[in-house]
Protein backbone atom coordinates (compact mmCIF):
# COMPACT_ATOMS: atom_id res chain seq x y z
CA UNK A 1 0.00 0.00 0.00
CA UNK A 2 1.41 3.08 -1.11
CA UNK A 3 0.98 6.66 0.92
CA UNK A 4 0.64 10.15 -0.51
CA UNK A 5 0.56 13.62 1.42
CA UNK A 6 -1.59 16.38 0.14
CA UNK A 7 0.05 19.91 1.10
CA UNK A 8 -2.27 22.04 1.81
CA UNK A 9 -2.05 26.48 2.16
CA UNK A 10 -5.11 27.69 0.45
CA UNK A 11 -8.83 26.51 0.93
CA UNK A 12 -8.98 26.27 -2.69
CA UNK A 13 -7.03 22.95 -2.63
CA UNK A 14 -9.16 21.13 -1.10
CA UNK A 15 -11.57 20.51 -4.03
CA UNK A 16 -8.17 20.15 -5.87
CA UNK A 17 -6.81 17.22 -4.33
CA UNK A 18 -10.16 15.50 -3.10
CA UNK A 19 -10.21 13.56 -6.49
CA UNK A 20 -7.04 12.72 -5.84
CA UNK A 21 -8.08 11.42 -2.65
CA UNK A 22 -10.67 9.43 -4.28
CA UNK A 23 -8.56 7.51 -6.97
CA UNK A 24 -6.09 6.61 -4.25
CA UNK A 25 -8.33 5.25 -2.28
CA UNK A 26 -9.88 3.20 -5.63
CA UNK A 27 -6.77 1.77 -6.06
CA UNK A 28 -6.41 0.32 -2.22
CA UNK A 29 -3.27 3.47 -1.38
CA UNK A 30 -3.78 5.79 1.88
CA UNK A 31 -3.49 9.88 1.44
CA UNK A 32 -3.12 12.33 4.52
CA UNK A 33 -3.64 15.75 4.50
CA UNK A 34 -1.06 18.67 6.11
CA UNK A 35 -2.52 21.98 6.51
CA UNK A 36 -0.48 24.90 6.90
CA UNK A 37 -1.36 28.74 6.38
CA UNK A 38 -4.84 28.18 6.86
CA UNK A 39 -7.77 26.56 8.24
CA UNK A 40 -7.90 22.99 8.69
CA UNK A 41 -11.66 22.93 9.28
CA UNK A 42 -13.01 21.48 5.81
CA UNK A 43 -11.56 18.33 5.97
CA UNK A 44 -13.72 15.69 7.28
CA UNK A 45 -14.03 13.03 9.51
CA UNK A 46 -12.86 10.59 7.17
CA UNK A 47 -9.91 12.46 5.94
CA UNK A 48 -6.72 11.79 7.79
CA UNK A 49 -5.18 14.83 9.28
CA UNK A 50 -1.13 15.39 10.05
CA UNK A 51 -0.83 18.28 12.54
CA UNK A 52 2.80 18.19 13.28
CA UNK A 53 6.13 18.04 10.77
CA UNK A 54 7.08 14.83 13.15
CA UNK A 55 3.92 13.53 12.21
CA UNK A 56 4.57 13.86 7.93
CA UNK A 57 8.25 12.56 8.86
CA UNK A 58 6.69 9.71 10.46
CA UNK A 59 3.98 9.15 7.66
CA UNK A 60 7.52 8.75 4.79
CA UNK A 61 4.66 9.18 1.92
CA UNK A 62 5.40 8.20 -1.95
CA UNK A 63 4.78 11.30 -3.42
CA UNK A 64 3.62 15.19 -1.89
CA UNK A 65 0.75 16.54 -4.07
CA UNK A 66 0.79 20.53 -4.07
CA UNK A 67 -1.48 22.99 -6.16
CA UNK A 68 0.40 25.85 -5.18
CA UNK A 69 3.91 27.06 -5.83
CA UNK A 70 6.22 25.74 -3.03
CA UNK A 71 6.49 22.89 -0.57
CA UNK A 72 8.88 22.25 2.33
CA UNK A 73 11.86 20.81 0.69
CA UNK A 74 12.68 17.74 3.23
CA UNK A 75 9.02 16.15 3.27
CA UNK A 76 9.22 12.58 2.38
CA UNK A 77 8.50 11.51 -0.83
CA UNK A 78 8.79 13.23 -4.22
CA UNK A 79 7.35 16.88 -4.98
CA UNK A 80 3.94 17.00 -7.31
CA UNK A 81 3.25 19.98 -8.81
CA UNK A 82 -0.95 19.77 -9.60
CA UNK A 83 -1.33 23.68 -9.99
CA UNK A 84 -3.99 26.00 -8.44
CA UNK A 85 -5.50 26.88 -12.09
CA UNK A 86 -5.31 26.60 -15.33
CA UNK A 87 -2.57 27.47 -17.11
CA UNK A 88 -3.29 31.62 -18.34
CA UNK A 89 -1.35 35.36 -18.06
CA UNK A 90 -3.14 36.77 -15.12
CA UNK A 91 -0.92 39.87 -13.97
CA UNK A 92 -0.74 41.01 -17.61
CA UNK A 93 2.90 40.28 -18.46
CA UNK A 94 4.30 41.05 -21.72
CA UNK A 95 3.80 37.76 -22.99
CA UNK A 96 1.88 33.95 -21.13
CA UNK A 97 5.56 32.18 -20.99
CA UNK A 98 6.20 34.94 -18.57
CA UNK A 99 3.47 34.41 -16.05
CA UNK A 100 4.55 32.76 -12.88
CA UNK A 101 2.80 29.57 -14.24
CA UNK A 102 5.75 28.97 -15.84
CA UNK A 103 8.21 29.66 -12.63
CA UNK A 104 10.96 27.41 -11.65
CA UNK A 105 11.25 27.41 -8.21
CA UNK A 106 13.39 23.93 -7.76
CA UNK A 107 10.92 22.37 -5.43
CA UNK A 108 8.83 19.89 -7.50
CA UNK A 109 10.57 16.57 -9.04
CA UNK A 110 7.20 16.34 -11.57
CA UNK A 111 4.83 18.62 -12.85
CA UNK A 112 1.31 17.33 -14.06
CA UNK A 113 0.38 19.72 -16.84
CA UNK A 114 -3.24 20.38 -18.46
CA UNK A 115 -3.18 20.94 -21.84
CA UNK A 116 -0.53 20.12 -25.27
CA UNK A 117 0.91 24.17 -24.47
CA UNK A 118 1.48 24.71 -21.18
CA UNK A 119 3.05 20.55 -21.48
CA UNK A 120 5.35 21.87 -24.15
CA UNK A 121 6.42 24.66 -22.30
CA UNK A 122 7.28 22.83 -19.34
CA UNK A 123 9.43 20.63 -21.38
CA UNK A 124 11.43 22.57 -22.82
CA UNK A 125 11.97 23.64 -19.25
CA UNK A 126 12.63 20.52 -18.40
CA UNK A 127 14.91 20.02 -20.83
CA UNK A 128 16.88 23.53 -19.73
CA UNK A 129 17.11 22.46 -15.60
CA UNK A 130 17.17 18.48 -16.04
CA UNK A 131 16.06 18.39 -12.50
CA UNK A 132 12.75 17.66 -12.87
CA UNK A 133 9.70 15.97 -15.65
CA UNK A 134 7.07 16.48 -16.96
CA UNK A 135 3.63 14.30 -17.40
CA UNK A 136 0.78 15.70 -19.79
CA UNK A 137 -2.25 14.51 -17.50
CA UNK A 138 -4.95 16.84 -16.85
CA UNK A 139 -6.14 18.76 -13.65
CA UNK A 140 -7.60 16.41 -11.26
CA UNK A 141 -10.26 19.06 -10.29
CA UNK A 142 -12.10 19.07 -13.24
CA UNK A 143 -12.89 15.39 -12.35
CA UNK A 144 -16.26 15.79 -10.75
CA UNK A 145 -17.33 18.09 -13.49
CA UNK A 146 -16.16 15.57 -16.12
CA UNK A 147 -17.23 12.58 -15.09
CA UNK A 148 -21.16 13.88 -14.88
CA UNK A 149 -20.90 16.63 -17.20
CA UNK A 150 -23.92 19.32 -16.40
CA UNK A 151 -23.61 21.57 -19.87
CA UNK A 152 -25.39 23.99 -21.60
CA UNK A 153 -28.08 26.69 -20.65
CA UNK A 154 -29.67 25.73 -17.43
CA UNK A 155 -33.19 24.89 -16.60
CA UNK A 156 -35.15 27.40 -14.67
CA UNK A 157 -38.19 26.88 -13.26
CA UNK A 158 -41.32 29.79 -14.19
CA UNK A 159 -40.54 32.71 -12.98
CA UNK A 160 -37.24 32.15 -11.41
CA UNK A 161 -34.50 34.73 -11.96
CA UNK A 162 -31.48 34.31 -13.74
CA UNK A 163 -28.70 33.26 -11.07
CA UNK A 164 -25.07 35.33 -11.56
CA UNK A 165 -22.08 33.44 -9.77
CA UNK A 166 -19.65 36.82 -9.13
CA UNK A 167 -16.55 35.51 -8.04
CA UNK A 168 -13.35 38.09 -7.49
CA UNK A 169 -9.20 37.48 -7.35
CA UNK A 170 -7.93 39.24 -4.24
CA UNK A 171 -4.85 41.12 -6.19
CA UNK A 172 -5.48 45.09 -5.81
CA UNK A 173 -4.43 45.77 -9.64
CA UNK A 174 -7.02 43.49 -10.80
CA UNK A 175 -9.74 42.84 -8.33
CA UNK A 176 -13.19 44.01 -9.04
CA UNK A 177 -14.93 43.52 -5.46
CA UNK A 178 -14.33 46.82 -4.57
CA UNK A 179 -16.06 48.46 -7.76
CA UNK A 180 -19.07 46.49 -7.64
CA UNK A 181 -19.97 46.10 -4.41
CA UNK A 182 -22.44 48.68 -4.98
CA UNK A 183 -23.85 47.82 -8.26
CA UNK A 184 -24.08 44.25 -7.15
CA UNK A 185 -26.35 45.49 -3.66
CA UNK A 186 -28.24 47.53 -6.70
CA UNK A 187 -29.06 44.75 -8.98
CA UNK A 188 -29.84 41.81 -6.30
CA UNK A 189 -32.18 44.89 -4.44
CA UNK A 190 -33.87 44.78 -8.10
CA UNK A 191 -35.62 42.18 -8.30
CA UNK A 192 -34.11 40.96 -11.87
CA UNK A 193 -31.22 38.80 -11.07
CA UNK A 194 -30.02 36.55 -8.04
CA UNK A 195 -26.53 36.06 -7.18
CA UNK A 196 -24.39 33.44 -5.93
CA UNK A 197 -20.91 35.46 -4.41
CA UNK A 198 -17.78 33.97 -3.47
CA UNK A 199 -13.99 35.87 -2.79
CA UNK A 200 -10.61 34.67 -3.05
CA UNK A 201 -9.34 33.72 0.75
CA UNK A 202 -6.92 36.85 0.64
CA UNK A 203 -9.51 39.36 -0.07
CA UNK A 204 -9.13 42.11 1.93
CA UNK A 205 -11.51 41.57 5.06
CA UNK A 206 -13.56 44.61 4.84
CA UNK A 207 -14.20 43.84 1.63
CA UNK A 208 -15.65 40.44 2.77
CA UNK A 209 -17.33 41.58 4.89
CA UNK A 210 -19.41 43.92 2.76
CA UNK A 211 -20.38 41.39 0.51
CA UNK A 212 -21.33 39.10 3.83
CA UNK A 213 -23.35 41.87 4.63
CA UNK A 214 -25.22 42.00 1.30
CA UNK A 215 -26.87 38.39 1.89
CA UNK A 216 -30.12 38.14 1.92
CA UNK A 217 -33.29 36.67 -0.69
CA UNK A 218 -31.40 37.72 -3.75
CA UNK A 219 -27.65 37.16 -2.70
CA UNK A 220 -26.12 34.34 -1.15
CA UNK A 221 -22.62 34.30 -0.25
CA UNK A 222 -20.15 31.59 -0.18
CA UNK A 223 -17.13 31.20 2.18
CA UNK A 224 -13.96 30.40 0.35
CA UNK A 225 -13.39 27.25 2.02
CA UNK A 226 -16.43 25.47 0.53
CA UNK A 227 -16.63 23.93 -2.67
CA UNK A 228 -17.25 25.98 -5.38
CA UNK A 229 -17.55 23.20 -8.11
CA UNK A 230 -21.06 22.02 -7.59
CA UNK A 231 -22.07 25.43 -6.68
CA UNK A 232 -20.73 26.75 -10.34
CA UNK A 233 -23.88 24.62 -12.11
CA UNK A 234 -26.40 26.65 -10.54
CA UNK A 235 -25.45 29.76 -12.18
CA UNK A 236 -26.62 30.88 -15.44
CA UNK A 237 -23.29 33.47 -16.31
CA UNK A 238 -20.31 33.90 -14.18
CA UNK A 239 -19.34 37.56 -13.42
CA UNK A 240 -15.71 37.54 -13.02
CA UNK A 241 -12.52 39.85 -13.52
CA UNK A 242 -9.33 38.08 -13.48
CA UNK A 243 -9.97 35.22 -11.50
CA UNK A 244 -8.87 31.79 -13.02
CA UNK A 245 -12.25 30.42 -11.89
CA UNK A 246 -13.80 32.14 -15.03
CA UNK A 247 -12.31 29.20 -16.99
CA UNK A 248 -13.66 26.46 -14.32
CA UNK A 249 -16.82 27.64 -15.47
CA UNK A 250 -16.38 28.14 -19.31
CA UNK A 251 -16.27 23.98 -19.39
CA UNK A 252 -20.02 23.75 -18.27
CA UNK A 253 -20.47 25.83 -21.67
CA UNK A 254 -22.08 29.25 -19.85
CA UNK A 255 -21.20 32.21 -20.74
CA UNK A 256 -18.80 34.97 -19.07
CA UNK A 257 -18.44 38.71 -17.88
CA UNK A 258 -15.83 40.33 -16.80
CA UNK A 259 -14.77 43.76 -15.52
CA UNK A 260 -11.50 45.19 -16.61
CA UNK A 261 -9.96 42.24 -17.11
CA UNK A 262 -6.36 41.46 -18.00
CA UNK A 263 -7.29 38.24 -19.83
CA UNK A 264 -9.73 40.05 -22.37
CA UNK A 265 -10.72 37.77 -25.43
CA UNK A 266 -13.56 36.73 -27.47
CA UNK A 267 -14.41 33.83 -25.05
CA UNK A 268 -16.02 36.73 -22.67
CA UNK A 269 -17.48 39.78 -22.74
CA UNK A 270 -15.73 42.42 -21.09
CA UNK A 271 -17.07 46.22 -19.70
CA UNK A 272 -14.99 48.77 -18.31
CA UNK A 273 -17.92 50.80 -16.78
CA UNK A 274 -20.30 49.80 -14.11
CA UNK A 275 -23.13 51.08 -15.95
CA UNK A 276 -22.34 48.69 -18.70
CA UNK A 277 -22.03 45.67 -16.45
CA UNK A 278 -26.34 44.62 -16.67
CA UNK A 279 -26.48 45.19 -20.41
CA UNK A 280 -23.67 42.82 -20.41
CA UNK A 281 -25.43 40.23 -18.56
CA UNK A 282 -28.32 40.46 -20.31
CA UNK A 283 -26.44 39.77 -23.98
CA UNK A 284 -24.41 37.01 -21.99
CA UNK A 285 -28.11 35.36 -21.48
CA UNK A 286 -28.75 35.44 -24.88
CA UNK A 287 -25.79 33.34 -25.36
CA UNK A 288 -24.28 34.64 -28.33
CA UNK A 289 -22.97 32.00 -30.68
CA UNK A 290 -19.60 34.12 -31.32
CA UNK A 291 -19.21 34.23 -27.62
CA UNK A 292 -19.91 30.13 -26.73
CA UNK A 293 -17.73 29.02 -29.73
CA UNK A 294 -14.88 31.17 -28.57
CA UNK A 295 -15.20 29.85 -25.10
CA UNK A 296 -15.07 26.45 -26.49
CA UNK A 297 -12.12 26.63 -27.97
CA UNK A 298 -10.69 28.37 -25.59
CA UNK A 299 -11.40 25.04 -22.84
CA UNK A 300 -9.99 23.22 -25.49
CA UNK A 301 -6.65 25.13 -25.41
CA UNK A 302 -6.56 24.52 -21.75
CA UNK A 303 -7.28 21.24 -20.85
CA UNK A 304 -6.88 18.24 -23.34
CA UNK A 305 -9.09 15.86 -21.63
CA UNK A 306 -12.91 15.28 -21.37
CA UNK A 307 -13.15 11.74 -19.35
CA UNK A 308 -12.61 12.59 -15.98
CA UNK A 309 -9.98 10.97 -15.46
CA UNK A 310 -7.07 13.41 -14.67
CA UNK A 311 -6.26 11.45 -11.25
CA UNK A 312 -5.88 8.49 -12.96
CA UNK A 313 -3.59 9.61 -15.15
CA UNK A 314 -1.70 11.96 -12.15
CA UNK A 315 -0.98 8.83 -10.11
CA UNK A 316 -0.29 6.84 -13.01
CA UNK A 317 2.18 9.14 -13.74
CA UNK A 318 4.14 9.26 -10.47
CA UNK A 319 4.16 5.72 -10.75
CA UNK A 320 6.31 6.16 -14.35
CA UNK A 321 8.43 8.67 -12.51
CA UNK A 322 9.66 6.71 -9.79
CA UNK A 323 9.98 3.55 -12.16
CA UNK A 324 11.44 4.86 -14.97
CA UNK A 325 12.97 8.66 -14.52
CA UNK A 326 14.19 9.13 -11.01
CA UNK A 327 16.73 7.02 -11.38
CA UNK A 328 18.12 9.42 -14.11
CA UNK A 329 17.48 12.51 -13.27
CA UNK A 330 20.39 15.11 -12.14
CA UNK A 331 20.15 16.53 -8.19
CA UNK A 332 17.42 19.80 -7.70
CA UNK A 333 19.87 23.35 -7.02
CA UNK A 334 21.15 23.23 -3.52
CA UNK A 335 19.31 27.11 -3.09
CA UNK A 336 20.63 27.20 0.43
CA UNK A 337 19.13 30.56 1.02
CA UNK A 338 15.83 29.41 -0.54
CA UNK A 339 15.51 26.41 1.93
CA UNK A 340 16.30 28.77 5.14
CA UNK A 341 13.41 31.24 3.37
CA UNK A 342 11.32 27.74 2.98
CA UNK A 343 11.23 26.52 6.58
CA UNK A 344 10.85 30.12 8.11
CA UNK A 345 7.92 30.35 6.02
CA UNK A 346 6.55 26.93 6.89
CA UNK A 347 7.00 27.66 10.65
CA UNK A 348 4.96 31.54 9.93
CA UNK A 349 2.13 29.62 8.34
CA UNK A 350 2.29 26.74 10.90
CA UNK A 351 1.76 29.81 13.45
CA UNK A 352 -1.37 30.96 11.29
CA UNK A 353 -2.83 27.98 11.20
CA UNK A 354 -6.54 27.65 12.57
Amino acid sequence: MRRYLFFVNQPYSYSILRPLQDEIRSRGDEAAWFVAGCSATPLRPDEQHLKTVADVMAYQATATFVPGDWVPYFFPGIKVEVFHGMARNKRGHSSEGESDHYRIRGWFDLYCTHAVSDTAKFQALAQQHQHFAVAHTGWPKLDPLMSKPVAGRRKRADGELPVVFFASTFSRSVTAAPALVDKIAELAASGRWQFIVTLHPKMDTAVVQQYRSLAGENLRFVESEEDLLPILAQADVMLCDTSSIMFEFMFLDRPVVTFRTKMPGPYLIDVDAVEELEPALVKAMDYPDALMSAARSLCDDLHSFRDGASSARVLDAVDDFITNKKPGMNSKPFNFIRKIKVRRRLRRELRKRL
